[in-house]
């Protein structure tokens, strides 16, 4: 299982790492991203970068907004799983108590 996953890993990231490496080569030129929607042309609310670390940018926000409201969302089910984590470790100790309290004509002798 290991290996299939770092060949489905291999087959997907090398692709799309060249693409992103040719994408960012087509797209070194300098753009403006001007943040003032009523006079573009200030330039105290505008940044110039080349057109590939905008790309890039957004793609890792989008990630990280992404993952955030995942994370947010599976609040739930984490909460669940350490309440049932509890109970399992309370019960595990109930189970050695009882097993260890029993007399010793009550157990089980293995031959």
């Amino acid at each position: 299982m290991d290996k299939l996953k770092r060949i489905v890993s291999l087959v997907v990231f090398v692709p799309l790492g060249i693409v992103l490496i040719v994408l960012a080569v087509a797209n070194r030129q300098t753009v403006t991203l001007a943040l003032n929607p009523f006079r573009p042309e200030d330039s105290l609310l505008a940044i110039s970068a080349p057109l590939f670390l905008f790309l890039f940018s957004a793609v890792l926000f989008g990630m990280l907004i992404g993952a955030a409201v995942t994370w947010w969302g599976q609040g739930r089910h984490r909460k669940q799983a350490r309440i049932e984590a509890r109970e399992a470790v309370k019960w595990k100790n109930e189970h050695k108590a009882v097993v260890g309290g029993r007399p010793a004509s009550t157990q089980l002798v293995t031959k």
